[in-house]
């Protein structure tokens, strides 16, 4: 299977989908039938409590929201159930109007908060937002008191008998935002493969699976706070990518590099690569333009052979590490690499891709046209004379170093 596949495929499923379906295998198979009961009176509170720490500690809002409207949804759904067991009819549709509501707003809520910019809590948009959500509370509270508006009614609309989804105890209403929700949030996993919004994905469909069991309880309850779960765990992945991958070409970063030095053993070679004239083309085309070069350059390390890990090391500089290859190896697949990027022609434009012409201004000249980019490369690998990594690297720089004062565009060990 093609890598990128693969890892299309991996980071779909990883970690938002092995939460979700961990937790629906253990409820099919009534691992937790006999703890339930007192697993409810832990698990949400430890995931709210979770979620608003890291939420409050790394700024991310979002996270708080959507904390926030789960437990919301989750009080709600249970005073739902509560009020439809109650004696007499005006509690049982109370009680399924409180159930129609919450899963018409739900859905929608988690796709407003997955959009929105992290603006923080105790600020004008943070409070806008908080005072959006209790106004829902409130709606939903006069959906229920005055029925002769016919929200209630809509809310109720079911599928005909007999229909394909029939069986599922939603409304049509509750179905229809469900499936705008999934189509929204699944274009937004497609534009960015971010693991924020793979977390968002999955953590709507944990909120599904709580809706589809046909009764509000406790096994409602350990989805929707699996839907916290996985927001929680999507945050925490996030962070440590930002700390560990280079945010502007997507690789990893020094960072990462300090730790497979550190972690590397046996032997193996380093490359240092070094994007040529980068200083004159950033000068004649501008930073934006710059940012794009470094993307597309690091887009083509990160399809080198030989099982190559590219890095970025700062500016225009790359590292990649070779374990377990000499450096006679490695340079045959970093030639492959180097022409590689010589024979493609880069298109260089700025950031407005809408296809519309581009006023040329002073210092654009030639602005749309395809540029050459080159790069150099330094080789050295583990022997005698470099035993540590660090004086590996040292010498892949110096290697570098050479091969750019020989005239640049090639490799150098």
């Amino acid at each position: 299977m093609n890598s990128v596949v693969v890892r299309t495929l991996f980071s779909l499923f990883v970690p938002g989908g092995l939460v979700v379906f961990t937790t629906a295998i253990i409820i099919y198979l009534g691992v937790l039938d006999k703890s339930l009961s007192a697993l409810v009176h832990i698990y949400p509170y430890l995931v709210a409590v979770a979620g608003m720490l890291l939420g409050w500690r790394f700024n991310r809002s979002r996270l708080i929201f959507a904390i926030l409207v789960l437990a919301l949804a989750d009080r709600g759904l249970l005073l739902s159930a509560s009020t439809s067991n109650n004696v007499g009819a005006a509690s049982a549709t109370v009680g399924q109007t409180v159930y129609n509501a919450i899963g018409f707003l739900l859905p929608l809520n988690l796709v407003f908060v997955s959009r929105v910019k992290e603006r923080g809590i105790l600020t004008f948009h943070g409070l806008v937002r908080l005072g959006l959500i209790l106004l829902q509370v409130f709606a939903v509270f006069l959906t229920c008191r005055y029925q002769e508006w016919g929200l209630a009614a809509f809310l109720s609309y079911s599928l005909p008998h007999g229909h394909l989804l029939s069986w599922l105890p939603l409304s049509l209403p509750c179905l229809l935002s469900f499936a705008l929700a999934f189509l929204f949030l699944t274009i937004g996993f497609i534009r960015h493969e971010s693991v924020i919004e793979n977390g968002f994905f999955w953590a709507l469909l944990s909120i599904f699976l709580a809706f589809a069991v046909g009764k509000i309880g406790p096994i409602s309850t350990i989805y929707l706070a699996t839907a916290g779960l996985v927001l929680v765990v999507s945050v925490i992945e996030t962070s440590h990518s930002m700390a560990f991958r280079d945010e502007l070409t997507g690789i990893l970063g020094r960072r990462a590099l300090e730790e497979k030095l550190l972690q590397i053993s046996g032997n193996f070679t380093v490359a240092m690569v070094d994007i040529d004239f980068f200083k004159k083309f950033n000068d004649r085309y501008g930073h934006e333009v710059g940012d794009q070069v470094l993307r597309l350059v690091a887009s083509k390390l990160a399809t080198v052979s030989g099982g190559g890990k590219p890095f970025r090391y700062g500016g225009e500089e790359f590292t990649i590490i070779f374990p377990g290859l000499n450096s006679k190896a490695a340079i045959s697949h970093l030639e492959k690499l180097r022409k590689r990027v010589e024979q493609t022609r880069f298109l260089v434009r700025g950031s407005n891709r809408s296809g519309k012409r581009l006023e040329k201004s002073k210092g654009m000249r030639g602005f749309r046209k395809r540029a050459k980019v080159t790069i150099s490369i330094g080789v050295a690998e583990k022997n005698e004379k470099y035993s540590s990594p660090e004086q590996v690297l040292m010498a892949a720089d110096k290697a570098l170093y050479r091969a750019k004062k020989a005239g640049r565009n090639q490799t150098s060990a």
